[in-house]
């Protein structure tokens, strides 16, 4: 079959569904509340050179880094025919341990001889995967207190599962049968995935799935760089920082210089601070994935989303820096928190070469909370993994949403029902945090107010963002609020909390977190 316009737009549907369809397996099979309500996962499709032609809308911080997951497991190991590899190493293509990827190749036959059609990739956030806390993003000093490291590994080899394997990792967790569940659905998506290559390739023959692939790949590039292009060509830099890095460091400078020409675009982030003892340092697919998310962003919607984007995105990241750190350096809190921050640094950048383009900043934070302990009603072990949204940046069409995960997260909330359900805890308040977002023309979108009672005895760790400085605005519009974590001692007795925290909770404690509004855009009208 020739590539024509009708025919590449049908397979940019068909790869994209192998993909979507994993996600609807492993979010229907999933054990824990934080895959299964949340949606704590992304899935992805690969060529035979492991380079991603579809993904499904999940979490960009997890998609622009599982090409690394890919790359590294086809460095360190010889995947055959009914092989699954294991990994979240993040100095070996991984983001932070909670994020583990299985990777697998889909093999088929043409003529007589077994063939490979591509592989299949899927990530997911595990809810703890051991270390010095429960949920596993402690405030850490180093990648070993973070919990259980796995390079890249054989997890099914020739269709048998390394139960040896599997019993090491959920043995060094603290809810070891939800995790097995979740590995579980993690399984069951590649099967998906392999079926639904398998039955594209059966339908319209391997080489034309892999001339569609390739086509889609240079579809996409030709479009990114026909968007860049549409960017005045110059050099434009921006500055923002982390409030601390949980150890009383701080703050930390993020910059970039952004180079843009003849549609390319180099980020450069040479000034950048120092990688820092605390957990907020980001392995470098962390910073890619951020950079890949804003010039995709650029590009609209329309372009696909796959690596052909890549190709016209150069980043640089002095090796040692905050967002290239060095192993064994802690990254629990940079894929969650500093992710957010070199986006805002992005933006602000294109924000001065696009004015009328670029929103104000958004919250600048995912509110990071996680919970563990024993159930003192049922005796169980539990740990909790929540994200909290706020406010998005207002921009030239209007103005923030409200009380929304924003930029490089892309989960639900958990439902007030599953949680109380699930947890020893109970829900007091869940509400709009109206007047939190930036005053302008475009107003920020508002944060949230979420209280939580706590009705068993439990170690709380809070990482969060933007509780010092505030998320900024542009072309005059106000920056909007900056967060707030308050524990209620006894439901009444008010003890703030840093922006990172780690403490002992009582039966009847109550934490409340309160999160940032987005910043506006343009000045109020008068």
């Amino acid at each position: 079959m020739a590539v024509d316009a009708v025919s590449l737009e049908v397979f940019r549907n068909l790869l994209a569904s192998v993909a979507e369809e994993m996600g609807v397996s492993l979010g229907r099979t999933a054990y824990s509340v934080n895959m299964k309500e949340r949606r704590d996962y992304s899935c992805a499709l690969f060529d035979p050179q492991g380079v991603m032609v579809a993904q499904a809308a999940h979490i960009p911080v997890h998609l622009g880094a599982m090409t690394a997951s890919v790359r590294a497991a086809l460095d360190h190991l010889s995947l055959e025919q009914g092989d699954v590899a294991i990994l979240n190493d993040p100095f070996l293509g991984g983001t932070h341990l909670p994020d583990v990827s299985l990777v697998a190749p889909i093999y088929t036959e043409v003529g007589g001889k077994s063939v490979l059609a591509g592989y299949v990739a899927n990530r997911g956030h595990h809810a703890d995967i051991g270390g010095m806390s429960p949920g596993s993003l402690p405030l850490s000093t180093e990648l070993y207190q973070e919990g259980v490291i796995i390079p890249p590994l054989k997890l099914v080899e020739g269709g048998q599962t390394n139960d040896a394997l599997l019993d090491i990792i959920c043995r060094n967790t603290r809810t070891p049968e939800e995790r097995r569940g979740d590995f579980a659905a993690q399984m069951a998506a590649i099967r998906t995935g392999e079926r639904r290559l398998l039955s594209l390739a059966e339908r319209y023959g391997l080489s034309t799935v892999h001339e569609h692939m390739a086509a889609l790949l240079d579809y996409t590039e030709s479009l990114t760089r026909a968007a860049l292009r549409k960017v005045p060509e110059g050099r434009y830099t921006f500055s923002d920082a982390m409030d601390d890095d949980g150890l009383g460091h701080g703050p930390l400078l993020i910059t970039c210089t952004a180079d843009v020409a003849e549609g390319h675009v180099v980020f450069d982030f040479t000034g950048t601070a120092p990688q820092t003892i605390g957990c907020i340092n980001a392995p470098l697919a962390v910073t890619e994935s951020a950079a890949l998310y804003v010039v995709r962003c650029l590009a609209g919607e329309n372009v696909p989303t796959n690596d052909g984007v890549r190709r016209a995105v150069t980043v640089v990241a002095p090796t040692g820096s905050m967002d290239n750190a060095e192993a064994p350096s802690a990254v629990s809190g940079g894929n969650v928190e500093t992710s957010q921050r070199i986006t805002d640094v992005l933006l602000g950048c294109m924000a001065q070469a696009m004015p009328e383009h670029v929103p104000a900043a958004s919250q600048g934070t995912m509110n990071n909370v996680l919970l563990g302990g024993r159930n003192a009603a049922t005796g169980r072990p539990f740990a909790y993994y929540e994200t909290i949204g706020g406010g998005m940046g207002g921009g030239p069409n209007g103005p923030g949403a409200s009380a929304v995960q924003s930029h490089m997260t892309n989960t639900l909330n958990t439902p007030i029902e599953a949680m109380e359900f699930e947890f020893p805890l109970r829900v007091r308040r869940y509400a709009v945090r109206q007047g939190s977002g930036g005053k302008g023309r475009s107003p920020g979108g508002d944060g949230i107010i979420r209280e939580m009672e706590f009705l068993s005895p439990a170690h709380l760790t809070v990482i969060s963002e933007r509780r010092t400085s505030k998320p900024y605005g542009l072309q005059g519009g106000e920056p909007g609020s900056n967060g707030e974590n308050l524990l209620l001692k006894g439901g009444s007795e008010r003890q703030e909390l840093p922006a990172k925290a780690s403490v002992d909770v009582d039966e009847g404690d109550v934490l409340r977190i309160t999160t940032p509004g987005g910043g506006a855009w343009g000045k109020s009208p008068e």
